[in-house]
Parts: C-alpha cells; sequence; structure tokens
C-alpha cells in the first residue's frame, strides 16, 4: 500500500491508526488522524526522527560504493537529528531563514514572477501552450534561497536534477539499476558541496564557526536543497493545477473577495508536497489503541490528516478561510517542524496572485503527474492553452 498513489487511497475509510506492510514486506504503522499525526511529531523521546532520511528501497552495495567514492554521508543534522546538536543546527537555519529576511526578498520575488506571467500569457494568447512548471514554478525557489543561505554556484537544472535524484533514490521504490544511476548523481554533487562547506560563505561558513564539520555543513545544504526548494516547487505546482479547477475560487481572487494567503492555506492542507513522513518508535508503546514496539517505523500521513472531519469544516473542498484551514501539519510541527514555512507561504503567495489569471478560461492540455513515491508527489510538467486573450487583467 504505501508505494500505491496516495490521492487514491485519500478517499478511502481509514482508521486513526493501522498496520501495514510496503513492497519489501517491511510492517510500518501508519497514523492518519490528525491528533494522533500531531501526538507523534510532539513527542520526540518517544518517537524518533532517526529514520527520517533511511532509503525506503534498501540501497545495493554498488549503489553505496558510488555515493562513498564521493564522500556521501547523511549524519544527523535537521530532520534526521535527535542529538543535542539539533537546536544549535536549526538555529543556525532558522537565522538564514528569518521571516524578516524573507519578507525583504518580496519585492524582487514578485517583480520575477510577474515578468514571468507577462511573457507565459503573451504565448498563451497567441495560441502556444506553457508550462507553469517548467517555465514559472520549477528554479523559483531555488533562486530565493540561493539569495538567502548564498548556496554553491551551480546551473538551477544541476541543482534540480540533483535534488529530484535524491528524492527518488531515498523515497521511491527504484530498482538496483536506476539506484546505481541516481547515486551517479547525487554523488557527483554532494562532491561539490564538500567543496563549497568547506570553504563557502553565508550559512555554511555561520555552521562551520559554530564548530560543526564539513560533513554536517554538507548534510545542512543537502537537506535545505530538498526540503528548502523542491518541496516548494513541487506545492506550487500542485497548488496552481487545484485552481485550475476551483472557478468560485478564482473569481474570488480577481474579485477580492478571497484572500491569497487563505488559498496558500488550503492548498497547503489539500495538496502538500510532502504526502508522509516518518519517525520509530524508540520504546514499546501504542497509539489509538494500537501496539506499536520499539523499532517500528512510524508513518504519518500528513495528507490525510489535512482531510481530517472532526478538524476541517469541508474536509475534501477547496474552502479559502474554512473553519481550521490553517491547522493543517503540512510543515510538520514540535521541534521538527519546517524552518522554512515562511518562505514557502511567501513564494506562494506571490505565485498565486500574479499566475491566478492564467488560468481562468485556459484548458489543461497535460495535468502534472507524480511517479510512485513514499513522501513526496513530484509533478513533472503542468501544460495549459487558451484560445483568445486572459479574461482577467495581469496584476
Amino acid at each position: 500500500m504505501l508505494f500505491r498513489s496516495w490521492d487514491a487511497a485519500v478517499d478511502r475509510p481509514w482508521p486513526a491508526v493501522a498496520t501495514v506492510t510496503d513492497h519489501v514486506g517491511v510492517p510500518h504503522t501508519l497514523v492518519t488522524r490528525h491528533a494522533q499525526v500531531r501526538r507523534v511529531l510532539a513527542e520526540p523521546e518517544t518517537y524518533r526522527p532517526d529514520n527520517a532520511l533511511d532509503a525506503m528501497t534498501p540501497i545495493p552495495v554498488a549503489a553505496l560504493r558510488i555515493l562513498a567514492r564521493h564522500g556521501f554521508r547523511l549524519p544527523p543534522t535537521l530532520a534526521n537529528n535527535a542529538s543535542p546538536s539539533h537546536p544549535g543546527i536549526r538555529a543556525a537555519v532558522a537565522d538564514a531563514l528569518h521571516p524578516d529576511r524573507v519578507a525583504e526578498q518580496r519585492p524582487w520575488l514578485t517583480g520575477v514572477v510577474e515578468g514571468r506571467v507577462r511573457e507565459l500569457a503573451g504565448r498563451l494568447t497567441a495560441g502556444r501552450p506553457v508550462d507553469l512548471y517548467a517555465d514559472l514554478a520549477a528554479d523559483l525557489p531555488l533562486l530565493v534561497l540561493a539569495r538567502l543561505v548564498d548556496l554553491p554556484a551551480a546551473e538551477a537544472p544541476v541543482v534540480k536534477e540533483f535534488s529530484r535524484a535524491a528524492l527518488e533514490l531515498f523515497w521511491a521504490p527504484v530498482d538496483p539499476d536506476r539506484q546505481r544511476k541516481l547515486a551517479g548523481t547525487v554523488g557527483r554533487f554532494a562532491a561539490a558541496l564538500r567543496e563549497f562547506a568547506d570553504a563557502g560563505t553565508g550559512l555554511a561558513a555561520r555552521l562551520r564557526a559554530a564548530g560543526h564539520g564539513v560533513d554536517t555543513v554538507v548534510g545542512a545544504l543537502f537537506f535545505l536543497l530538498v526540503a528548502g526548494q523542491e518541496t516548494t516547487s513541487q506545492f506550487l505546482t500542485l497548488l496552481l493545477h487545484r485552481l485550475h479547477g476551483e472557478p468560485a475560487v478564482l473569481a474570488g481572487l480577481a474579485d477580492g473577495s478571497v484572500g491569497v494567503d487563505d488559498v496558500v492555506e488550503e492548498g497547503l492542507r489539500l495538496v502538500p508536497p510532502i504526502v508522509t513522513w516518518r519517525r520509530v518508535a524508540a520504546r514499546d508503546t501504542e497509539l489509538g489503541g494500537v501496539a506499536v514496539p520499539a523499532g517500528r517505523s512510524v508513518v504519518l500521513w500528513l495528507a490525510r490528516a489535512g482531510r481530517d472531519p472532526e478538524v476541517f469544516a469541508v474536509p475534501d473542498g477547496f474552502r479559502p478561510g474554512q473553519r481550521g484551514s490553517r491547522r493543517h501539519l503540512a510543515f510538520g510541527a514540535g521541534a521538527h517542524r519546517c524552518v522554512g514555512a515562511q518562505l514557502s507561504r511567501m513564494e506562494a503567495a506571490v505565485v498565486v496572485a500574479a499566475a491566478a489569471p492564467l488560468l481562468t478560461g485556459s484548458t489543461v492540455v497535460r495535468a502534472p503527474r507524480c511517479p510512485d513515491n513514499l513522501s513526496f508527489r513530484m509533478p513533472d510538467a503542468f501544460l495549459l492553452e487558451r484560445k483568445g486573450p486572459l479574461l482577467s487583467p495581469l496584476v
């Protein structure tokens, strides 16, 4: 079940807690209800994050050798760190992504997005299709993140290839041949990260000054390049696709009766880019009356928790501002709650405000397709076309 479409399964009745088995026969405790998911996230001593970055498909020796050849290691840093070093590393990242620094990027990002939207509008009006993933959303979060944390110099396509390869290698069902190819992509970029970690500026320099070694700096940068930009570009694509099917919401955005921030929160609730996340039980315990033995992987179904009828007034409907809308768990909760939450929200608000007029009156040529993956949706494209001019003016 774990490697089937989460969207196809979300409408099925599920118990609050269940024991399920994945493609290699390993049992997991699946947690679906909002209250239980939040409880697990709030109890790091009982449910540890040690397995957050463990490969769901065991990596064969041949692929491990490729990673080792490039010096690739993932020590506990952020999402997988329950050690005393976590608060300090997190504080350095949080300072780099401070809300005030994020707000300073908004005017620049708005100019970039509005320029792209005008160009896309011209192509649509001329009868040519546009890809809102490749032509708008794919690299925006990376460009913003680079300004905030001084990322190593690399072409955006190279970083995107690395980050998507990492999501597939660690969270997808993959065969050995594919694992070796992915290991090469991940390893080569990790080697470049090591060089930057040893001499780079910005966040890398702050972590070194705090006494953290190169491996820790690489691990923090690795996580940021996955969680700090790849998931946001995925969310932007998923949100725009969902909005296309919500004409009443688009009309409300156009006349000002629907707030952009409320739209973003509903999007985070209904189409979070991270569908599930994991913890591991540190001791024998129970959840919802289900025994959870020590060492058991606990899969938190964040997307399902976002549709819990005990929390949300209209669980499956896109109703910006509805009761409970902002109580979603798209960014997690507790000590490991996403430090880039405000950054992601800002980026999504800028994109929705500028790009919503592209959606009204347009036809979907190709909806986003998401590959099989435990935790990430990873949409690959979102193609639109239209006949005639836009019905709503651009900002």
